[in-house]
Formats: C-alpha cells, structure tokens, sequence
C-alpha cells in the first residue's frame, strides 16, 4: 500500500468468491461523483477465515465493509449492534466499522425496492408477488418488501419447509405463503415474480412456472445480473411479461444505501446506472 494510498479512508467487500464483483467500480464511480477520498478492495476470505479477516481490517483502520455470499448470515456474529433491517432479515451485508464497534446493516431490500418502485415505475402496494427461492437472497428482502403492502406475498421453493421458514418468520409483517414450486400450477396468476435463484444460469432445467404468468399483466425481476439476459428473464420475454428487468438496478442502490451509511452523502444512482454496461 503506498504512502498515498494509506491516508484514504478504506472500505471493501468480502465474500468467496469476489473477484467477479462489480462493487469496486460502482463505489469509484460514487466517489468519483460525490469527491470522497476512499478505496474499495476485495477481500476472498473462506468462512474459516471470515473474522480473522474482518478482525483485521477494523485494528488497521478499516471504514466499512460489504458483506457477500457465504457469510451474509455468519457475520451477524461479529457485529457488537445490528439494525432493524438486518435484525428482521437475520443477515447482514454492510458493516459500519469504527475502532471500538462494529454496526450490522442489510441494505438489499432498500435496494430492491428503490429500483422497483422508483427506477422502474411500478408500485408494490396490493399486488399479488411471487418470489422463486427461499434462500439468503430472498430472505434479506421478505421485510421491505411486505412493508410495501402487497396483498399476499408467496414464497416458492424445491423443498417447502425452508419456504415455511421465512413465511413463518415474517408473516407478522403481512400476508406470506410458502409453496413448492409445482404447487403454483394451481394458483391464480401473479402481478409480479421476482427470481431469487440462481436456476438456469448453469444450464440445468430451472422451474419457472409459466401458470404464474398472465398475459398483458404480469411483470417479472431478476435479482440476478449478467452482461447478456438471464436465463429466467429470457423466459420471462418468451412468456409475454409486460416488463422485464435484472439486479443491476438493485445492485447499484443497494451500494449507494451503503455509501450513505458510510459518507454520509447520496450518489447519484441513475448515472452510475448509464455508465455501467447492462441490458436494461
């Protein structure tokens, strides 16, 4: 690190893998556009080596961290105060760090929402949601988005009982089911499916249920990204949605909450969007 380097202040993004994360650009370009003197690094830590590692980074100086797959669950461990987002969702993947404490954030479902209702124009309140997947990702975002107020929200799974789990957890909040995935054969069609697996984008047969589709009704999100189309939103045209679009939104206003929280100012998050080569 040189001389210069070290007098920045220093965030980063652990997770295993990293080196394939768009976060170091976006935070560049959020620096960049607000005039913060900051670095971003990436840190590949195994689980083993996840509180060594953020351990590590606070006793040298460290800001804050993004948290990323595997160890969005495991962190809440070493975090000394959570809030109530992260609290409610049970995970974490922004850390505020200074040299006495570390404070636990989730910032996907604020992400989310923001790039639904505000980037893509299309109000939550008093639809019919379905959500593929009942892991980390869609349990970081079942709170904001039942705050929304949609009418029922189902959970779809291979294996119902980790659906039940999160309905179970968050059906304090609002109206959630937990349903396999061929139970939605025989449910009335939904205003919005929202993918959070990562089914299809291996090659393998990915259960997209087209009953859950109406035609001239139902619109469809992907919180997965990629340079080309997913996979599911590649169904999602082929099934006739009204309106497809992948995790590049959230992503970037997922990062820009974290920025908040750690600069104390707000990029711009519509340009960060132009700049950065997506499909939607």
């Amino acid at each position: 690190m040189s001389e210069q380097t070290a007098l920045l202040d220093r965030y980063g993004l652990i997770g295993y893998p990293v080196a394939h994360s768009k976060s170091p650009i976006i935070h560049r370009l959020f620096a960049d556009q607000t005039d913060q003197s900051m670095t971003y690094e990436l840190f590949a830590a195994k689980p083993d080596d996840l509180e060594s590692t953020v351990r590590s980074f606070q006793r040298n100086g460290g800001r804050g961290l993004n948290i990323t797959v595997p160890h969005k669950a495991n962190v809440t461990r070493l975090v000394d105060e959570m809030s109530e987002e992260a609290s409610i969702a049970g995970a974490v993947n922004t850390l505020v760090i200074t040299p006495e404490k570390i404070v636990g954030h989730n910032t996907d479902g604020v992400g989310l929402i923001r790039d639904v209702q505000v980037n893509w124009k299309y109000a939550l309140e008093g639809k019919r949601i379905l959500i593929l997947g009942a892991g980390g990702a869609t349990q970081g975002v079942l709170g904001p988005l039942l705050e929304e107020q949609p009418e029922v929200l189902v959970i779809a799974n291979r294996t119902v009982a980790k659906a039940q789990a999160l309905a179970d957890h968050f059906g304090m909040l609002g109206n959630v089911e937990a349903k396999r995935f061929g139970d939605i054969k025989s449910m009335p069609a939904f205003d919005l499916v929202i993918n959070a697996t990562s089914a299809g984008l291996k090659g393998e047969q990915a259960p997209f249920p087209p009953q859950a589709i109406e035609i001239g009704r139902t619109a469809c999100y992907d919180m997965s990204y990629g340079l080309g189309e997913t996979p599911f939103n590649h169904w999602a045209r082929a099934m006739d949605a009204i309106k497809v679009r992948s995790g590049w939104g959230m992503l970037i206003e997922q990062a820009a909450e974290s920025f908040r929280l750690w600069r104390n100012v707000d990029p711009d998050t519509a340009k960060v969007l132009k700049q950065l080569p997506t499909e939607n």
